[in-house]
């Protein structure tokens, strides 16, 4: 064609299509092979309009190219590194933010430091055990809870620490959160929830966690059946329980030792991270038997370094449980005729030999039982026609010794017996 006009299209052709003509170019050259699979790709890349002058048609410029989808606008290339560059420099400025923070926050600290006389006082321990509800809640705890003397007193180990840091911060001096992981050890029916639960509100009225709840988890919650199953689980519950306390019962089945490929494993993982590092969200407290919880720590020893507080829950006495059963029967405003309590303690002393004892758990079930042959009793009583039919208040609340289980039915049951 004649030259003018060919200067005039290429000046008109945008760069895109300059480009991959120039592709064709070199891949039809004297060394190029011919393939009968790609028949001229790149022949609309310039055509004639009704307008005239040319325009490139990418859809019909890449139609038949087996690389079409290998190809790239420029303008996606720079946006895209246009974004990396962004969040590189987002991410440096927040560094660069809490930096800042931090060296205000000590900065503020030491002004405090320097403001507050040598001979200002800290304050009295009384006020700030009670104002912080903590005396509410150990003499709660001493009221509801027989027995447990050791437990008790590594309670308030906890508190006292926990106060004495708070008078430090209000005189501006270092502290720094303790380990409030625990392990509680015992029997079933030895009250590790309850003391779990009683913990949760020491820390919650202290600042330690914000709503002192507690969530109690087994292996089922927490570890899945199926690859990519369990992360989510484990994370699920660990969300529910963030702010308070997650409690998992029998934690040892959380990992076993015949199977490589078991998905406890996996959630031991992700709870070791969250015990390290969100210990200011997160309280884990795992619970079981002795014995097998210190099997598992020898299996993760991880796990066991990371537990500030490991508490061993003993098994009650019969005159515990007794005293137990006394508190049971007061919340439901029940009262014990004299006949009733050697009964009771009788049975107790024999089903602590029984398979299944679960402390103060099975006292309740006695007591349970107890209620339903009072009021079967009290059915039957006033239903007789020698009888008024009236019960008085007296004999609503009182539980006699004929409404009490007895030693006498466990022998009969024979010591292999599932009893209550």
């Amino acid at each position: 064609g004649h030259p003018k006009a060919i200067n005039t299209m290429w000046r008109t052709l945008p760069l895109a299509a300059i480009l991959l003509i120039g592709a064709d170019a070199m891949r039809v050259g004297p060394l190029a092979q011919p393939s009968s699979r790609v028949s001229s790709p790149r022949v609309a890349v310039a055509m004639s309009t009704p307008g005239g002058g040319l325009q490139f048609d990418e859809e019909k410029a890449m139609a038949g190219d087996p690389n079409a989808k290998n190809y790239r606008k420029l303008s996606d290339a720079l946006k895209e590194a246009d974004v990396e560059r962004r969040k590189e420099e987002e991410e440096a400025q927040a560094l660069l933010r809490a930096e800042e923070e931090k060296r205000n926050r000590r900065k503020k600290k030491i002004e405090a430091m320097n403001a507050i006389p040598d001979n200002a006082p800290a304050g009295k321990v009384s006020d700030f055990m009670y104002r912080d509800g903590v005396t509410q809640v150990l003499d709660e705890l001493d009221n509801d809870m027989i027995g447990l003397v050791p437990v008790k007193q590594r309670v308030r180990d906890i508190a006292s620490l926990l106060v004495i840091d708070k008078m430090r911060r209000k005189l501006g001096l270092d502290t720094s959160i303790p380990s409030l992981h625990m392990c509680f050890t015992g029997a079933p029916g030895t009250g590790k929830t309850t003391v779990a639960m009683r913990m949760g509100q020491i820390l919650q009225r202290m600042g330690y966690c914000r709503h002192g709840g507690v969530v109690v988890a087994t292996r089922d919650d927490l570890v899945g059946q199926y690859v990519g199953h369990t992360a989510p689980k484990t994370k699920e519950m660990i969300k529910k329980a963030f702010g308070g306390i997650l409690l998992i019962d029998e934690a040892y089945y959380l990992y076993n030792a015949a199977n490589d490929k078991d998905y406890g494993q996996e959630s031991i993982e992700i709870l070791l991270n969250v015990m390290e590092n969100q210990k200011d969200d997160l309280i884990v407290t795992l619970a079981g038997y002795k014995d097998r919880m210190d099997k598992f720590f020898s299996y993760i020893p991880g796990m066991s370094s990371r537990i500030g507080n490991h508490i061993d829950f003993p098994n009650y006495e019969p005159d515990e449980l007794v005293d137990i059963a006394k508190v049971m029967a007061r919340d439901l405003e029940y009262t014990f005729a004299d006949d009733a309590l050697p009964v009771l303690k009788e049975y107790i002393t024999k089903r602590m030999d029984l398979p299944f004892f679960s402390n103060a758990r099975t006292v309740r079930n006695a007591i349970d039982r107890a209620r339903m042959r009072q009021a079967n009793r009290l059915f039957l009583e006033k239903l007789d026609p020698s009888s008024d039919g009236e019960v008085s208040p007296e004999e609503l609340q009182q539980l006699v010794g004929a409404d009490m289980p007895t030693a006498a039915e466990l022998v009969a049951r024979g010591d292999s017996a599932i009893v209550e």
